[in-house]
């Protein structure tokens, strides 16, 4: 499989971004397909899924810039893509008002009630589609909203991102991520020295690392039987039946990307099937991701980052 079409990977760099506006990173292998800027006009942002026959909104106003990008792969999934977009939103301030997924958006209703860019720039599987929109309050300043639809195709990704705000908010295009020779500049989700719970950081920042699940290289193999932040997981899971989450699994750098890809797979799978087994999580609550190498908290450079980069980490994905 071609590097290519690994590249986007699904994490890119997560540092947080500058009280301006907020303006996407993309990774280098992304083109952009389209991107039309409106003055000044209203729009319909979706905060539920479909049902009773219609999509609940709330309104939007100020200038629109809807950029549409398309990524050359064939085998990451939507959720892969819309993670780190996820990420960056929460760690620029954003609050999630609603995310859903193909079916439990609505399909063919939800999808034909909102507005997209049109094809073929903007393409939408009605079978695999995630949708997600998300809002910003700013001090004597009107309220932002971002919009994110993650589609694909056979051998592509499609994203649109689009921006409602004051015309000073406004961003510019998207940027291209590039990865630095070390990768330290595709700086994944660490766990914040905040001294809070595994279950407070989940209600306030949506993730954690999981701390305490550790791998040998080129193993997926738990290295401990007794792992308190699976404990503290699968007690919050089990208080909030609602919830669920996404185990991402990654690697350090040695091997091919390919290998790391399917390894890091390997490892959230592995932590998903220990919770399952050993702590009775609800499978319906988990699903696993895998992103390689390519969002690592330290340098690869040293056996120490090398350690620090293979790790899980438990991502919310309900947002309500």
């Amino acid at each position: 499989m071609k590097l290519r079409a690994l590249i986007w990977a699904a994490l890119i760099a997560l540092t947080p971004l500058a009280a301006g506006a907020f303006t996407p990173e993309l990774p280098a292998g992304a083109t952009m397909t389209v991107r039309e800027v409106q003055p000044a006009r209203s729009v319909a942002v979706p905060i539920s899924p479909f049902a009773v026959g219609e999509v609940q909104m709330l309104r939007a106003e100020g200038r629109v810039v809807s950029e549409a990008w398309r990524i050359s792969t064939d085998s990451l999934s939507t959720l892969q893509i819309l993670l780190p977009l996820r990420a960056q939103l929460e760690e620029s301030g954003f609050e999630i008002l609603m995310e859903c997924e193909t079916e439990a958006c609505g399909g063919f209703d939800f999808r034909y009630s909102i507005e997209l860019l049109p094809e073929p720039e903007m393409h939408v599987d009605l079978g695999d589609f995630r949708y997600l929109s998300a809002r910003r309050e700013r001090d004597g300043d009107e309220a932002e909203f971002v919009t994110l639809m993650v589609s694909r195709s056979a051998n592509n990704a499609f994203i649109q991102v689009t921006h409602v705000g004051p015309p000073e908010l406004s961003p510019g295009p998207a940027l291209a991520s590039s990865k630095s020779p070390d990768g330290a500049a595709w700086n994944g989700p660490g766990r914040p020295e905040t001294g809070q719970s595994l279950a407070g950081m989940l209600q306030t920042a949506g993730w954690v690392l999981l701390d305490d699940v550790r791998f040998a290289t080129g193993s997926a193999r738990l290295e401990e039987e007794n792992l308190a932040s699976l404990a503290e997981l699968a007690a919050w899971l089990k208080a909030n039946p609602d919830k669920t989450i996404a185990l991402v699994g990654h690697t350090d750098a040695e091997g091919s990307l390919k290998g790391n890809m399917e390894l890091s797979m390997r490892r959230a799978k592995a932590v998903m099937e220990r919770l399952v087994q050993d702590y009775g999580v609800p499978r319906k609550q988990l699903e696993a991701a895998g992103v390689g190498y390519l969002a690592p908290r330290a340098s690869n450079l040293t056996p120490e980052g090398r350690n620090r980069n293979r790790r899980v980490e438990a991502i919310l994905t309900s947002t309500r």
